[in-house]
């Protein structure tokens, strides 16, 4: 007697599939409905959260000071926007701050990506878990603890209690982009520099950092964009002298809403979507520049 042949669940797969009976009239319906209601459902979230802000940057060209009704369009807002003296002092302020503590964040950062990364170490599960505090905590408890702790150690609030304030809670996003960067890293690139003679900073120099680099400027812009943008930590530990422009905008907002307010807006704005665009883009580079070098060759 003949022993029946095994049937493969791949082969099983595509004649149980053809067995089903086809999609009734009403339930290609049921689907298309389905599909139309949530397309309808995204476009309301989208119109919910962007339209105000198209009204904005619509308004910051209002001839008109109200911003009651349209009277026409204009530059002039802009112009004088660049003639305001308290604006270009708080834009100063801001990108001291800024750039200060992009520079510090994404140094200390990086570090303690590698570190998380590469070493073993007793306490390393407490670092990675308080490593998310800073983003998880709310701002307005950050700063509060931040004054505190620049009371206790009599330090006076000045523009550099505010660059302090902003390295310590940047640190965590280059940190954790960095080290996104890592988990994909091939670790027998280093082993194959390190065969052909290259010492660990050489190794460093011309193969790890070509790699990690796009999660390192990514995270410098991503640093960049918080800190250019906060108002509640700075607004805990900044001095007298040391308004930074989001300061500066929302004590011209108890005024009222003026097209220069406007205009200022849509210019913070532009940066921050420039930046944050620029930042996703290197995230999403899969290839290492050392591997697509390697490629051409």
């Amino acid at each position: 007697m003949r022993a029946p042949e095994a049937t493969s669940t791949v082969d099983f797969a595509p004649r149980a599939i053809a067995r089903l009976p086809p999609a009734s009239p009403r339930q290609r319906g049921s689907v298309t409905w389905e599909r139309r209601l949530l397309g309808w459902h995204s476009l309301l979230c989208y119109l919910f959260l962007y339209v105000p802000i198209l009204i904005l940057i619509l308004y910051s060209f209002n001839r008109s000071k109200q911003t009651a009704g349209w009277d026409g369009f204009t530059l002039d807002w802009y112009g004088r926007l660049f003639a305001n003296d308290l604006i270009l002092r708080a834009v100063k302020n801001s990108l001291i701050v800024a750039v200060s503590a992009t520079i510090f964040a994404t140094i200390i950062g990086t570090m303690v990506a590698l570190a998380l990364a590469r070493r073993s170490f007793r306490g390393k599960g407490a670092t990675q878990s308080a490593l998310y505090l800073p983003i998880i905590i709310p701002e307005i408890v950050i700063g509060a603890a931040l004054v505190t702790f620049f009371g206790v150690i009599e330090l006076r609030l000045s523009l550099w209690t505010v660059v302090l304030a902003h390295i310590a809670f940047c640190i965590s996003y280059v940190a954790i982009v960095v080290r996104a960067r890592l988990a994909g890293f091939d670790r027998s690139l280093e082993e194959a520099a390190s065969d052909l003679g290259a010492g660990p900073l050489d190794t460093f120099r011309r193969v790890t950092l070509p790699i990690i680099l796009p999660g390192i400027i990514a995270g410098a812009l991503l640093v960049f964009t918080i800190s250019i943008d906060d108002y509640v930590v700075s607004s805990f530990v900044a001095g007298v002298g040391a308004t930074t422009l989001p300061i500066q905008i929302y004590s011209m907002l108890k005024v009222g809403v003026t097209p220069e307010v406007n205009a200022v807006s849509t210019l913070l704005l532009l940066l921050t979507v420039v930046l944050i665009a620029i930042a996703q883009r290197l995230q999403q580079d899969p290839t290492p520049s050392l591997s697509k070098g390697a490629r051409k060759k």
